[in-house]
């Protein structure tokens, strides 16, 4: 059984490209790239948020630093689930991630406030300090900003890359990212608004440092180039745009 990850160091590199570009890439990246562990996947999320939407407007000012917090899901949890409780901050350009694997009604118990941070499900066997040190964080969290509340859900279909040479390097490839405001529960399926990408497709490296020259060689002679693209933020201005939350003070309706 793989050793349960709970933090990630990283550089993450988003790219819009086009369907063309897409196909060229896939044709330059064979015997550099192959298929993830879990190549194809449904990634569901709940963001938390106050009821001013501090943590996204904040996100959208791109400050030196920034946070989020999540529930993710991998496909459609049943109410009996497991999900992971994810705390998700970028400072200088770098992206740390803690997470713990936890059932689903009793994360989102925690993060409601009716209940302590759950126990971690550690596939690998090993508790250890680090979960539990993650558990005090996700708990700070929670209880620094008032009014956290389930915020927005967001989901979208992933396509995954590794490189079979070093375990760190990884290429995603993202569509049909969904949102919706209302019906805020992970168990309840996949539906909702979708972004209008116009035929794109959202591309992320992620990398430990800088990215391999030979990559970027790729991405130069395809014109591909790197953009600011957060999934959250995105929906949050449309939901705006949509009055879906109100403008004038950004409350969910």
């Amino acid at each position: 059984m793989a050793v349960f990850q709970y933090t990630f160091r990283r550089f993450e590199i988003k790219f819009l490209i086009t369907e063309e570009q897409y196909e060229a890439l896939m044709t330059r990246l064979e015997g550099k790239m192959v298929d993830d562990r879990y190549a194809h996947s449904l990634i569901n999320n709940i963001y938390y948020d106050t009821p001013d939407f501090l943590l996204i407007r904040r996100s959208l000012e791109k400050p030196v630093y920034k946070e989020k917090l999540r529930l993710r899901a991998y496909g459609v949890p049943k109410e009996d689930g497991s999900v992971f409780i994810e705390i998700k901050k970028k400072y200088q350009g770098v992206v740390y991630k803690r997470r713990i694997l936890a059932p689903l009604s009793q994360s989102v118990d925690f993060l409601s406030g009716k209940a302590p941070c759950p126990d971690p499900l550690d596939p690998s066997g090993d508790g250890g300090p680090e979960p539990q040190q993650i558990r005090k964080e996700l708990t700070y969290f929670r209880d620094f900003y008032p009014g956290l509340a389930p915020a927005m859900f967001i989901s979208y279909e992933r396509y995954s890359l590794a490189s079979p040479t070093d375990s760190i390097l990884r290429i995603t490839f993202d569509r049909n990212i969904t949102w919706r405001t209302t019906d805020l529960d992970l168990s309840h399926g996949v539906y909702g608004e979708r972004l209008p990408l116009e035929g794109m497709v959202l591309m992320e490296v992620k990398i430990p440092e800088a990215m391999p020259l030979w990559l970027s060689h790729i991405f130069d002679e395809l014109k591909i180039s790197h953009v600011s693209f957060s999934k959250y933020g995105r929906a949050y201005l449309k939901a705006l745009e949509d009055k879906t939350i109100d403008p004038a003070h950004a409350y969910l309706k």
